[in-house]
This record gives C-alpha cells, sequence and structure tokens, in this order.
C-alpha cells in the first residue's frame, strides 16, 4: 500500500526537443549523483532555475518599492520615530 504523501504526487509527463550540444554540456557538469538520472537531472534544474526566479521576483519587487515615493516617505517617518526613541529616558546629567 502507498504511504498518503506518495499518493497525493502528481506527475505530468512531457516531451521536450533539446539541443544535442545542450544536453552533453549538462552531462559534463552535472553532479555525479545526476548523471545516470536524467529525469532527476531536469527536475533539479527545473527547480533550481523557479527558485532564481522567484528570488529577482522579490528582489525586483523590493527595488521598485525603494524607488516609491510614498513608501520612501514613510519609510523616513519610520526611521525619525525610532531615532527619537532611541534616546528616551537618556539624560545628559
Amino acid at each position: 500500500m502507498k504511504s498518503q504523501k506518495t499518493s497525493q504526487i502528481k506527475t505530468v509527463r512531457r516531451s521536450v526537443a533539446l539541443p544535442r550540444q545542450l544536453i552533453e554540456e549538462i552531462h559534463h557538469v552535472a553532479p555525479p549523483e545526476l548523471k545516470g538520472n536524467f529525469n532527476r537531472l531536469v527536475i533539479t534544474a527545473l527547480r533550481d532555475y523557479s527558485a532564481k526566479r522567484k528570488i529577482e521576483s522579490f528582489e525586483n519587487e523590493m527595488a521598485q518599492m525603494a524607488t516609491d515615493p510614498g513608501i520612501r516617505c514613510a519609510l523616513s517617518d519610520i526611521s525619525a520615530e525610532f531615532t527619537r526613541t532611541e534616546y528616551d529616558g537618556l539624560s545628559d546629567d
């Protein structure tokens, strides 16, 4: 009997045409544990690609926020408030 977690994993089969030169290049740079299993290699590469794109998307969104005048004003106000509270309770005595 399959475990519940295994039975929930859906697999989609796709057929793709890849340039022979790319396949040879990938074979030379693949880690030893993936060289013999092209399917696992493709899955790993696609996961890495997806993670990289998510990071790039987040960084782009943060860069856009950094140039937004409204957000810059709000951050300036927050910074000024924190600066004032840093000196609460301190005296020059």
